[in-house]
Protein backbone atom coordinates (compact mmCIF):
# COMPACT_ATOMS: atom_id res chain seq x y z
CA UNK A 1 0.00 0.00 0.00
CA UNK A 2 1.33 3.60 -0.97
CA UNK A 3 1.86 5.92 1.70
CA UNK A 4 0.18 9.01 2.11
CA UNK A 5 2.20 12.11 1.94
CA UNK A 6 1.47 14.89 4.43
CA UNK A 7 0.41 17.76 1.65
CA UNK A 8 -2.11 15.29 0.10
CA UNK A 9 -3.87 14.38 3.65
CA UNK A 10 -3.92 18.31 3.94
CA UNK A 11 -5.28 18.68 0.95
CA UNK A 12 -7.94 15.44 1.46
CA UNK A 13 -8.95 17.19 5.11
CA UNK A 14 -9.72 20.58 3.40
CA UNK A 15 -11.32 19.45 0.52
CA UNK A 16 -13.73 17.35 3.37
CA UNK A 17 -13.92 20.39 5.27
CA UNK A 18 -14.74 22.53 1.93
CA UNK A 19 -17.33 20.40 0.91
CA UNK A 20 -18.85 19.84 4.50
CA UNK A 21 -19.21 23.65 4.55
CA UNK A 22 -20.72 24.24 1.34
CA UNK A 23 -22.95 21.71 2.10
CA UNK A 24 -24.35 22.91 5.04
CA UNK A 25 -24.63 26.32 3.00
CA UNK A 26 -26.72 24.79 0.54
CA UNK A 27 -29.26 23.20 3.38
CA UNK A 28 -29.94 26.39 5.06
CA UNK A 29 -29.45 28.80 2.39
CA UNK A 30 -30.65 27.30 -0.71
CA UNK A 31 -33.34 24.26 0.95
CA UNK A 32 -33.91 27.12 3.78
CA UNK A 33 -33.21 24.73 6.42
CA UNK A 34 -32.69 26.58 9.38
CA UNK A 35 -30.05 24.96 11.58
CA UNK A 36 -30.99 23.56 14.68
CA UNK A 37 -28.65 24.93 18.28
CA UNK A 38 -26.21 22.14 17.51
CA UNK A 39 -25.51 22.74 13.86
CA UNK A 40 -24.34 26.39 14.65
CA UNK A 41 -21.54 24.96 16.65
CA UNK A 42 -20.94 22.50 14.44
CA UNK A 43 -20.61 24.77 11.94
CA UNK A 44 -18.27 27.11 14.13
CA UNK A 45 -16.03 24.18 13.66
CA UNK A 46 -16.11 23.37 10.44
CA UNK A 47 -15.90 26.68 8.77
CA UNK A 48 -12.71 28.06 10.22
CA UNK A 49 -11.31 24.20 9.52
CA UNK A 50 -11.93 24.77 5.35
CA UNK A 51 -9.99 28.19 5.33
CA UNK A 52 -7.04 27.52 8.41
CA UNK A 53 -6.28 24.31 6.11
CA UNK A 54 -6.83 26.09 2.77
CA UNK A 55 -4.62 29.21 3.98
CA UNK A 56 -1.78 25.91 5.48
CA UNK A 57 -1.94 24.43 1.94
CA UNK A 58 -1.91 27.70 0.25
CA UNK A 59 1.07 29.11 2.35
CA UNK A 60 2.84 25.30 2.49
CA UNK A 61 2.57 25.46 6.57
CA UNK A 62 3.15 21.53 6.91
CA UNK A 63 2.40 22.51 10.80
CA UNK A 64 -1.34 23.57 9.89
CA UNK A 65 -2.54 19.60 10.77
CA UNK A 66 -2.34 20.85 14.54
CA UNK A 67 -5.07 23.28 14.22
CA UNK A 68 -7.08 20.96 11.86
CA UNK A 69 -7.01 18.31 14.68
CA UNK A 70 -7.99 20.67 17.40
CA UNK A 71 -10.87 22.28 15.88
CA UNK A 72 -11.88 18.37 14.37
CA UNK A 73 -11.79 16.93 17.70
CA UNK A 74 -14.15 20.02 19.06
CA UNK A 75 -16.57 19.63 16.10
CA UNK A 76 -16.44 16.05 16.84
CA UNK A 77 -17.70 16.26 20.31
CA UNK A 78 -20.58 18.54 19.35
CA UNK A 79 -20.98 16.12 16.70
CA UNK A 80 -21.16 13.22 18.71
CA UNK A 81 -23.71 14.86 21.30
CA UNK A 82 -25.93 15.89 18.34
CA UNK A 83 -25.97 11.90 17.54
CA UNK A 84 -26.75 10.76 20.95
CA UNK A 85 -29.82 13.10 20.93
CA UNK A 86 -30.66 11.88 17.22
CA UNK A 87 -30.56 7.86 18.61
CA UNK A 88 -32.25 8.73 21.50
CA UNK A 89 -28.96 8.43 23.83
CA UNK A 90 -29.12 11.54 25.07
CA UNK A 91 -32.85 12.49 27.05
CA UNK A 92 -35.60 14.29 25.04
CA UNK A 93 -35.78 17.06 27.93
CA UNK A 94 -31.96 18.51 27.43
CA UNK A 95 -32.67 18.79 24.13
CA UNK A 96 -31.11 21.94 22.48
CA UNK A 97 -33.74 22.89 19.91
CA UNK A 98 -36.26 25.38 20.49
CA UNK A 99 -39.93 25.04 20.49
CA UNK A 100 -40.19 26.88 17.12
CA UNK A 101 -36.96 25.21 15.31
CA UNK A 102 -35.69 22.48 13.56
CA UNK A 103 -36.21 19.46 15.60
CA UNK A 104 -32.67 17.83 15.77
CA UNK A 105 -34.69 14.07 15.64
CA UNK A 106 -36.92 14.58 12.65
CA UNK A 107 -36.61 13.58 8.68
CA UNK A 108 -35.60 17.10 8.26
CA UNK A 109 -31.85 15.65 9.38
CA UNK A 110 -31.51 12.98 6.69
CA UNK A 111 -29.88 13.39 3.29
CA UNK A 112 -30.09 10.27 1.32
CA UNK A 113 -31.30 8.51 3.83
CA UNK A 114 -27.79 9.38 6.78
CA UNK A 115 -28.28 11.62 9.10
CA UNK A 116 -26.58 15.04 9.18
CA UNK A 117 -25.49 14.65 12.57
CA UNK A 118 -23.58 11.00 11.60
CA UNK A 119 -22.02 12.73 8.33
CA UNK A 120 -20.50 15.59 10.64
CA UNK A 121 -19.43 12.88 13.02
CA UNK A 122 -17.90 11.27 9.99
CA UNK A 123 -16.34 14.50 8.30
CA UNK A 124 -14.64 15.32 11.66
CA UNK A 125 -13.00 12.65 12.34
CA UNK A 126 -11.81 12.37 8.79
CA UNK A 127 -10.44 15.46 8.50
CA UNK A 128 -8.82 14.98 12.75
CA UNK A 129 -6.98 11.61 11.04
CA UNK A 130 -5.54 13.02 7.82
CA UNK A 131 -4.50 16.27 10.12
CA UNK A 132 -2.54 14.03 12.00
CA UNK A 133 -1.10 12.06 8.91
CA UNK A 134 -0.19 15.34 7.95
CA UNK A 135 1.94 16.31 10.99
CA UNK A 136 3.45 12.90 10.65
CA UNK A 137 5.58 13.57 7.70
CA UNK A 138 6.81 16.59 9.44
CA UNK A 139 8.31 14.63 12.68
CA UNK A 140 9.99 11.99 10.37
Amino acid sequence: MTRLSGETALGLAWIIALTASLAVLFIGEVLGQTPCVLCWFQRAFMFPLAIILGLGLWWQDRRVGRYGIALALGGAAVAFWHMGLYVGLVPERIQPCTATGPSCIDDNQLVLGVPIPLMALVAFVVIGLLSAVSLKETQE
